[in-house]
């Protein structure tokens, strides 16, 4: 039996989503809380991995199992095993071609910024402060110059393994309300640290430190070292992913939002 599932995480506490030796992790947990329902090992494949300290809301998830529960089972039994910043949204058997993964059509993140003068106690971690005031209507325009398919070497992380650069972007939105500002970007996939060195230019155009048609420049330059410095992790969501029809999995995202 395929299962498939929605994990909701707190990135803060994390190393990022992948197992590591030396850290925790949120696969981690969750692999142990699926575990002691299914009284075997469980092995989860996600939609993406996300970084240190980046959050999720509808990351994606399979596993296999020969053992048989019922949908509220693996749900509610798995999350009184989690820890209070990890939870299943929701469970649902999957055919056998699924795969968290490689089935996927598109993913999408939300960027938030709080652009005011004084950081937030209460959303500390949550949100990514930015004390200088931010002009969100140059930042959309000059992010439309994204949208299509392009090599994103200029907003590729250093490390990132990925054997090309080649991504393309469906859409991408900035918006302000009220002291949020919000950054939502929609492509077939991601490189490694690839929203938050986006947002860290943006920030840039934002501040009047660069014009609108520098992003068309960065992309066509191909060269890291010119692009701005990558945006904390803290304000990143990962919000949903898009999988064909067949699958059945057409969940709405559920967007954070701040007032």
């Amino acid at each position: 039996m395929k299962i498939a599932a929605c994990v909701e995480y707190n990135g803060t506490a994390y190393c990022g989503w992948q197992r590591q030796h030396h850290a925790p992790s949120v696969q981690e947990e969750v692999e142990k809380a699926l575990s002691k329902i299914a009284n075997e090992a469980i092995t989860i494949r996600c939609a993406g991995r996300t970084d240190t300290g980046v959050h999720g809301i509808g990351q994606v998830i399979h596993f296999e199992t020969e053992v048989e529960r019922n949908n509220r089972a693996w749900q509610m039994g798995t999350n009184t095993h989690l820890p209070y910043d990890i939870t299943l949204r929701w469970v649902s058997p999957v055919a056998e071609d699924f795969h968290a993964r490689f089935s996927a059509l598109s993913r999408h993140y939300r960027y938030v910024i709080l652009n005011r003068d004084s950081r937030s106690a209460l959303l500390h971690q949550q949100v990514c402060w930015h004390r200088p005031p931010l002009d969100s209507s140059q930042m959309n325009q000059a992010a439309q110059a994204l949208l299509g398919r392009h090599d994103f070497t200029s907003f590729r992380a250093i490390a990132c393994q990925a054997p090309h650069a080649m991504r393309e972007v469906y859409a991408i939105k900035v918006q302000r309300e009220g002291m949020f500002i919000y950054i939502d970007i929609q492509a077939n996939a991601f490189l490694h640290h690839m929203v938050r060195n986006i947002v860290g230019s943006l920030l840039l155009i934002g501040q009047g430190k660069q014009d609108i048609d520098w992003m068309s420049y960065l992309l066509k330059q191909k060269n890291r070292a010119l692009a701005g410095a990558t945006a904390s992790a803290s304000g990143l969501y990962f919000i949903a992913v898009d999988y064909p029809e067949k699958f059945q999995l057409d969940i709405p995202p559920i967007l954070p939002r701040f007032s």
